[in-house]
């Protein structure tokens, strides 16, 4: 039904076998000789050579290597799909993980329509590549440049969003960080984030406290960062204490000023890896500003670019750079 929907009957050179049996699987394959094989899932296939029930660990150790056999000597693609659990982790036995040479997960929330393809383990090659596709009725499409869908059609006069340069894997990534700052009403302030580390906001407020002199200890503090995407890349530190102080003072960033810097604990701006490929990315999306760390100038050709790069060293620069 699933391949009829997605429209199965105009692709001759794709094979649909509905079966379980580990065995009769083979004697298809035998007959068929795929170019590529998908099992789907391996927690349900079983093999009568085991005398356990599906998705045990003797069933999947065994089911595993007869396909892992069989990819190595035909050299043949095997594509092994696996459950994963509500934490996100593969469901079942770790001897999985072990046993295949290239572990890859889909990530994506629910209710968007974007999916993240990210490699966990690679045993030929980087786990660092990433792909994003989007999800549509007739199957997944390849989304050619993430960041335009990533920072959204927004009028100008908005406080509280800012936009951050992010890396996942090779590929850069302009991404939209929304804050809201509102006063506590109950008494004890709220700290809430979605797609970003609530330890490390948590981290960024206090700097802001201690070293800008913003008082957010009575302050709800909600973050957001659009697109479904979770971001653990620390160049967007500076992004975000700017995304929060604009919301709290109630002035909006402007519109082409992006930012790609680590804040430290001093409320000192450090330096961030691969700043070149950043600053390329957001030139290339018509951003007129972009603010760097002092010390990612060393050997940076500045004559080249269109985008006007803003090097600083303290984060209470930046702040009245861009609150005033």
């Amino acid at each position: 039904m699933r391949a009829e929907r997605i429209g199965n009957d105009q692709s001759p050179n794709l094979f649909v076998l509905t079966e379980t049996n580990l065995n009769l699987i083979f004697d298809q394959i035998k007959t068929l000789k795929p170019s590529i094989l998908i099992i789907d899932s391996i927690q349900t296939i079983f093999t009568d050579k085991v005398e356990a029930a599906s998705g045990s660990i003797s069933q999947v150790r065994q089911c595993t290597g007869e396909l892992m056999k069989y990819a190595k000597i035909t050299h043949t693609p095997v594509f092994l799909i696996g459950h994963i659990t509500k934490e996100g982790s593969l469901a079942g036995p770790k001897v999985l993980e072990h046993m295949v040479d290239t572990v890859v997960q889909f990530e994506g929330d629910r209710h968007l329509s974007y999916r993240i393809l990210r490699t966990t383990k690679n045993r030929f090659g980087s786990t660092s590549e990433l792909g994003i596709y989007e999800m549509q009725n007739n199957g997944l499409r390849q989304v050619s440049n993430p960041s335009e869908i990533l920072i959204s059609q927004r009028e100008d006069g908005f406080s509280g969003i800012s936009i951050g340069a992010s890396l996942e894997g090779n590929r850069p990534l302009l991404i939209e960080i929304q804050s809201l700052v509102t006063p506590a009403a109950y008494g004890t302030p709220q700290r809430s984030s979605n797609g970003f580390d609530s330890k490390r906001m948590n981290m960024l407020l206090a700097v802001l406290e201690k070293r800008g002199g913003f008082r957010l200890g009575m302050h709800d503090v909600f973050l957001n960062i659009t697109g479904g995407l979770r971001i653990d890349d620390p160049a967007i530190d500076l992004a975000v204490a700017v995304s929060v102080i604009s919301s709290l003072e109630e002035v909006p960033v402007p519109k082409k000023c992006c930012f790609a810097a680590e804040v430290g604990l001093g409320g000192e701006i450090r330096a961030v890896n691969r700043i070149e490929s950043r600053i390329l990315e957001a030139e290339k999306l018509g951003f007129e500003q972009i603010f760097i760390s002092d010390y990612n100038l060393k050997g940076l050709n500045l004559k080249k670019k269109n985008i006007e790069i803003s090097a600083y060293s303290r984060l209470d620069s930046v702040l009245s750079k861009i609150i005033n």
